[in-house]
């Protein structure tokens, strides 16, 4: 299983300067509700929730399950529309996908009957790049993620840890300020998982774009974050606001640091109680 660490700083090319970012990928959440359904069978699944991410951050989100995490991430997204209150990136309102969004699930979601090549410059390609630009830009995400020989293998024919990383490569292809992120990692082994997160901050760090990382994973989110949100028990809401001032570039060994333990103490304590809350609400 090829894992290794990816230096960026030999792969990025000329054609992405991180610059142009600098100022992009602004997310601002006003007052946002979302509901699902209709009478008896409605369902609040975030409530009266408001965010302000600047450009450049790298923003987690916790809570316990079925809290709205990746609802609201998807309203960031642009595939579930707030029911009430606004999403916006950049000053615009968010109506729907866009380019300026790149989206990275937990299951792989890659085109099976495409290569990795071409899973890679379908982005590109849609937004109506020339053939020549789409293979440019798909070699430099190869090389980016470590993957520039198995470019003519298909999804099915590489592993879990490689397969997201040809995520992460589709969803840069495009050059987006903001990459958000559903439990991308919850399904690989713990040592693949490692590299794979310190592979995501060289990404984010040479890219500078804002990244909400969605995870139920407290150690993870500290080892990522600038600052990690905790969601309430559904309806969701967020209830803590937490700066990590880890120094950067991190290092897996801080994870034993005095303060790497009490932040995830904090984070722990208000988890245990919205799970708990959550538990007793299914079995009232």
């Amino acid at each position: 299983m090829n894992t290794q660490v990816v230096n960026l700083k030999e792969h990025i090319t000329p054609r992405h300067d991180p610059s142009k970012n600098a100022h992009l990928g602004h997310i601002v959440i006003e007052d946002v509700e979302i509901t699902f359904g209709k009478g008896v069978e409605l369902n609040h699944a975030v409530t009266r929730t408001s965010l302000d991410i600047k450009p450049g951050e790298f923003v987690c989100i916790l809570g316990p399950s079925g809290c709205g995490k990746s609802t609201l991430l998807n309203s960031i997204a642009g595939y579930v529309t707030p029911t009430n209150g606004v999403v916006k990136v950049d000053d615009k309102q968010v109506a729907g996908p866009g380019p300026d969004r790149g989206m990275v699930f937990q299951q792989y979601s890659l085109f099976p009957w495409k290569t990795i090549r071409e899973n890679i410059a379908f982005g590109p390609k849609v937004a109506g790049r020339s053939s020549v630009e789409c293979s440019s830009i798909a070699n430099t995400f190869l090389e980016m993620v470590g993957l520039t020989k198995f470019a003519s293998k298909y999804p099915a024919e590489l592993s879990g840890g490689m397969q997201q990383r040809v995520g992460i490569a589709r969803a840069l292809a495009n050059y987006p300020s903001v990459l958000l992120m559903d439990e991308p990692f919850g399904a690989l082994d713990a040592q693949t998982r490692l590299v794979m997160q310190e592979n995501l901050l060289n990404i984010w760090a040479e890219f500078g774009i804002t990244v909400v990382f969605v995870t139920h994973d407290v150690d993870e989110a500290i080892f990522l974050a600038d600052r990690v949100l905790i969601m309430s028990a559904s309806p969701g809401s967020i209830i803590a606001d937490l700066e990590v001032t880890l120094p950067r570039p991190r290092d897996p060994a801080m994870a034993t640091s005095e303060e790497f333990m009490e932040l995830k103490k904090v984070c722990l304590d208000r988890i245990r109680a919205e799970s708990t809350k959550a538990f007793e609400q299914q079995n009232a």
